[in-house]
């Protein structure tokens, strides 16, 4: 049976027996999860941070500025950078749902195995792309999810593991830009820096100058690299991160129109009305009925 095949029946049996209401079966292994659908989904908004997904069955398309990718079994989703995704599962039923196996890239990993072998670093190009998986990822993909019930062995030999997982990732055919992701001073990198603030104080006002600062760069140069990373402005990208918090919590904790707005940082109802209409389509009461019904007949 081929590499990905192998890799399909261990998630397979995985995320049934661990899969939530969300379709997420969470594992062990720090940043690890397994998606698993049975219908195609509604479109889900997110403000990804860098990762791998390596797809396993069934279709998914993916959105970011004015790029669209439409992937399936054998392909890999490459994240390089915090951007904001639209995503659907175009391709999954019942009795062939989707599945894929998605790792969150750690830059602490990247940079200690660049400097090992002596890697080159470039700028990433492009923060999302597809392509198919390379035999060694699917590899030690496999042998890292045979070790998820073993407890013992999985303490053992699962950041070994994981390490190499990211080693096929940094030498396979984008490895210069994952690299990037852990060299201090690569613009992705600095970039990174300033997303992390706005992640954290999503809620709050931040200025600009102390994201510049964050990022240790000069004004005129943060707005030029964030835009070409995010495909966003600064700003653009705070008001997306908190309508897509916003949304989260009234799908998923029953929070109130007003209450979440409010909890996100905004002062006026009406204007996250409007806001979160231009973004999702719909305003915020219509929104979250169509999706818990959804969510509904999905469960």
């Amino acid at each position: 049976m081929a590499m990905t095949g192998l890799l399909l029946d261990d998630a397979r049996r995985y995320a049934d027996a661990h899969v939530d209401r969300f379709g997420v079966a969470t594992t062990p292994v720090d940043g690890l999860v397994i998606l698993r659908e049975t219908t195609p989904t509604m479109l889900q908004y997110a403000v990804s941070k860098p990762l791998v997904a390596l797809v396993l069955q069934g279709g998914k398309r993916v959105t970011m500025g004015n790029a669209t990718f439409d992937f399936g079994a054998g392909d890999s989703l490459l994240i390089t950078t915090d951007v904001p995704t639209v995503s659907q599962i175009t391709t999954a039923s019942r009795a062939l749902p989707y599945y894929s196996l998605v790792l969150e890239l750690e830059p602490a990993i990247i940079a200690e195995l660049a400097g090992e072998i002596g890697a080159v670093p470039s700028e990433a190009d492009r923060p999302v792309r597809v392509d198919p998986t390379e035999a060694e990822v699917a590899d030690a993909a496999l042998r890292l999810l045979r070790l998820l019930d073993r407890p013992a062995t999985l303490t053992v030999l699962g950041s070994q593991l994981k390490r190499e997982l990211h080693y096929w990732l940094l030498v396979g055919r984008h490895g210069g830009a994952i690299q990037a992701l852990g060299v201090t001073d690569s613009h992705a990198h600095r970039v990174a820096r300033a997303v992390a603030v706005l992640r954290t104080h999503y809620a709050e006002t931040v200025k600009v100058e102390v994201l510049a600062k964050a990022a240790g760069m000069s004004l005129s140069a943060f707005h030029v690299h964030f835009r070409s990373i995010t495909s966003l402005s600064p700003l653009q990208f705070q008001k997306q991160l908190r309508l897509i918090e916003a949304r989260r919590r009234m799908l998923s904790l029953g929070e109130a129109i007003s209450d979440a707005a409010y909890g996100v940082g905004y002062e006026s109802v009406p204007q996250f009305t409007r806001e979160y209409g231009r973004m999702f389509g719909q305003p915020p009461a219509r929104d979250i009925r169509r999706a818990s019904a959804e969510m509904s007949d999905a469960a």
